[in-house]
């Protein structure tokens, strides 16, 4: 059983920063690859960034690539979103998930069936 909860979302201008946490419970944390999706109002849930069980290996998609970062700490249990350089665009309610799986340069990882609450981003113009 794995759960896990989101923190961190809030409002802030183009341009801005934010960095949202995860936090899980998991005895498998350590061998889970964790990561974070996005979805707005009537729009499909879409992909954001991933990062392997030990941090080795990362991928975002296009268009937060540069501006983004995953992190986590296994001792901690903990996976952080750092969210720079913000756009409008980035608005949306972010979800931490666990276990994705089919991690591979030219596809989009498949979520696991393990998710967050989602937390909000807001950035104005």
């Amino acid at each position: 059983q794995v759960q896990l909860v989101d923190s961190g979302g809030g409002s802030v201008q183009a341009g801005g920063s934010l960095r949202l946490s995860c936090a899980a419970s998991a005895r498998t944390f350590g061998s889970l690859a964790m990561g974070w999706f996005r979805q707005v109002p009537g729009k499909e849930r879409e992909f954001v960034a991933v990062i392997s069980f030990d941090g080795a290996w990362t991928l975002f998609r296009d268009s937060v690539q540069g501006r983004f970062t995953i992190s986590r700490d296994n001792a901690k249990k903990m996976v952080y979103l750092q969210m720079n350089r913000l756009q409008p665009e980035d608005t949306a309610v972010y979800y931490c998930n666990a276990d994705l799986h089919r991690l591979r340069r030219g596809e989009v990882p498949v979520p696991g069936i393990y998710w967050g609450q989602g937390t909000q981003v807001t950035v104005s113009s």
